[in-house]
């Protein structure tokens, strides 16, 4: 087992791409840290985990306050030790695709709090720890909408995106002499739950389209590529998004 027996954090893994990566490092045998806003729901993934032999700790907290942060990481540190593997998963798509100057203040605000800024403290609770024991590794998650313009893309989401993929690449060369690695994955759609429910069919079917690979991206699909980024595989790499897209990246 390629995590055995290390301790990865997923933010926002109570559900869709969160809990497809926590249940991939269990299933690798890492001891799981799932973190959400929603205790029923943290409690359903740790209950899988669970069942499949996992051993997991659940957390609950707000990742766009930095006391939240660190309240979790001291509970964590206290039950069982240092982050070894961080997954900054969390973040929220706010507010509807428009144009900029009829973007509200409160929707621009909500969305890049819930995005870049929660990445943001997440790191900031985590990396001094990992340069202190100069043993780490970081993957972050942006998005397809913050690599290209697309006019299917809420312009607040896409810049906080972006900021997350120039912020990772920032800590990958601040923290590289400390030997911590640092990269991000950026999906394309993704059909989680949550979005089978919302994009219809029709709209799925279009979607799929503009992808070579002819079919939309599934949690696991990013679950995947988080474990190599973070394995002992991937060791000669740092600072890189990573395309998860299906090859949608290759249109314009």
């Amino acid at each position: 087992m390629r995590f055995s027996k290390k301790i990865v954090l997923v933010t926002g893994s109570s559900r869709g791409i969160g809990a497809a990566i926590a249940r991939a490092f269990a299933r690798e045998g890492a001891r799981v840290v799932v973190h959400g806003r929603d205790q029923a729901a943290l409690d359903a993934v740790a209950g899988e985990i669970r069942a499949t032999g996992g051993e997991v700790l659940s957390v609950q907290g707000d990742v766009t306050r930095f006391e939240d942060v660190e309240r979790m990481r001291a509970a964590i540190e206290q039950e069982w030790g240092p982050v070894n593997v961080l997954v900054a998963n969390a973040g929220a798509n706010l507010t509807p695709p428009a144009a900029l100057e009829e973007i509200p203040e409160e929707g621009w605000r909500a969305t890049v709090d819930a995005n870049l800024l929660a990445t943001f403290l997440t790191l900031k609770a985590f990396l001094p720890g990992m340069r202190e024991r100069g043993d780490g590794v970081i993957v972050t998650i942006s998005s397809a909408a913050g690599r290209r313009a697309n006019p299917r893309s809420p312009i607040a989401y896409s810049a906080a995106k972006a900021g997350i993929e120039l912020m990772t690449q920032d800590v990958a060369a601040q923290a590289g002499p400390n030997g911590i690695r640092a990269n991000c994955i950026a999906p394309e759609t993704i059909l989680t739950e949550r979005n089978k429910q919302q994009i219809p069919e029709p709209m799925q079917q279009s979607l799929k389209d503009i992808h070579p690979l002819q079919r939309l991206g599934t949690p696991e699909d990013v679950a995947e590529a988080a474990l190599f980024l973070a394995s002992d595989e991937a060791a000669w790499i740092t600072g890189v998004v990573l395309d998860v897209a299906g090859g949608a990246v290759l249109h314009p």
